[in-house]
């Protein structure tokens, strides 16, 4: 019997300085599973960070030596093509979540959060840390019978519609309407497949898992508009 490596789990920076809440999100993210570095202060971040690539920073906002917009800053200055990031913070409002946007946090995650919460929102972010191609030709042909002819008809049908139904799934995800958004990424997944999509169908099916989560509809419009363009 053939013998093959065991599959490499993502390895996770964790920065929380309350140990109930550190503990509480190690067990969290360890059940996915992944490997978790835990440290409490933006100097230990740092010295972890020096050393190690990761796959996901996952940082408290309020540390006891400084923020976590200004760890995240230090650490995009060491590593300038950085995993993505999220934000924990026990402050709810619009106030936070707009700050670590703007410092580059993908999403803000707010305290306390459920264990179903922070796993999906861990999955969205380290699955947008994989590059993935906007087109895959190999599997377009494989779903139009091998037909170039078919393959470039469909490509072609399927972006004069991307537009429309980009806007469509952006405005029903930020009117909640869970329903109609459900209905339209179902249908643009199943586009997705058929001309060859990977990167618009992964950001579509991470979306679909969490309709809530902010990273996940940027993640979407980025691809799709990456397409349109």
């Amino acid at each position: 019997m053939e013998l093959r490596d065991p599959p490499t789990l993502p390895h996770i920076l964790l920065v929380e300085d309350d140990t109930i809440s550190q503990a509480y999100f190690r067990a969290v993210l360890e059940s996915l599973p992944a490997r978790v570095d835990a440290t409490a202060t933006q100097a230990c971040a740092l010295a972890r960070a020096r050393a190690t690539r990761y796959d996901l920073w996952l940082i408290d906002l309020s540390l006891p030596d400084g923020t976590g917009t200004e760890l995240l800053a230090q650490l995009l200055d060491r590593w300038p093509q950085p995993p993505p990031a999220l934000a924990h913070t026990a402050e709810a409002g619009p106030g936070p979540r707009a700050e670590a946007l703007r410092a580059g946090f993908g999403d803000l995650l707010v305290k306390p959060v459920s264990s179903a919460g922070l796993a999906a929102a861990v999955r969205t972010a380290l699955a947008a840390g994989v590059a993935l191609p906007d087109w895959d030709n190999a599997a377009a042909a494989i779903a139009l019978n091998h037909d170039p002819a078919n393959v470039k008809a469909l490509r072609r049908l399927f972006l004069d519609e991307l537009p429309g139904a980009h806007a469509a799934v952006v405005d029903s995800a930020r009117k909640g309407d869970a329903a109609t958004l459900r209905a339209r990424l179902h249908r643009l997944q199943a586009s997705c497949g058929l001309v060859g999509a990977p990167r618009l169908a992964d950001a579509v099916e991470s979306l679909r898992r969490t309709p809530e989560s902010h990273a996940a509809l940027e993640r979407f419009d980025h691809a799709a508009r990456d397409l349109i363009r």
